[in-house]
């Protein structure tokens, strides 16, 4: 714990709607320094992104994973009702506040929003994972993943968003009118 409290007692307090108070490189440089290697190899696998979630016998770190887990799949089946499409064939992973922010989030307007909606949850599911020890390691790896979360939030970009958006539509409308056109033309020779 000692080289945990020295390392912890120099981070600056997150905020959710804050900017990074330092990159998350640079956080993960500090924790080797300071760390154990097993403590530290732990903190090397934390990320948002993942396929699959191992076990690490660490209850912070499997519990955030099978949380996330449980997102994207309550996430995945939510998509598929709402487009009315056949849900992922694997029966997901219950979790009670994940299932409720894919639900949330599903209902959102603007996917902007949804994500910044799911973001909230995620932080929110990280605060009660973490526990109350502010001097453990999973404070550390809690406050990692937040400091990845607002770094992701400062990435988006609305303008960027919506410009791509559009690019990606009219790609889209483009594809489909030479389908219609391919299939226009075939009719008249049949």
């Amino acid at each position: 714990m000692g080289s945990n409290y020295y390392l912890i007692a120099q981070l600056p307090y997150l905020i959710y709607e804050q900017k990074p108070p330092m990159p998350s490189g640079e956080l993960k440089n500090l924790a080797e320094r300071h760390m154990n290697k097993k403590d530290y190899d732990l903190f090397k696998y934390l990320s948002f992104e993942f396929d699959n979630v191992k076990r690490t016998g660490c209850d912070f770190v499997d519990g955030f994973m099978e949380w996330e887990l449980s997102l994207r799949q309550n996430l995945a089946v939510q998509r598929a009702v709402k487009s009315k499409r056949e849900a992922p064939p694997k029966e997901p992973v219950f979790n009670i506040s994940a299932a409720a922010a894919a639900l949330k989030a599903i209902d959102e307007k603007s996917p902007l929003d949804a994500e910044f909606l799911l973001d909230k949850a995620r932080w929110n599911a990280i605060d009660e994972l973490a526990g109350s020890d502010n001097f453990s390691r999973n404070y550390l790896y809690a406050y990692f993943l937040k400091l990845l979360l607002i770094e992701r939030r400062e990435a988006f970009n609305e303008e960027k968003g919506f410009s791509e958006y559009k690019t990606l539509y009219a790609s889209i409308l483009e594809t489909y009118n030479e389908m219609e056109s391919v299939q226009e033309s075939q009719g008249e020779h049949t």
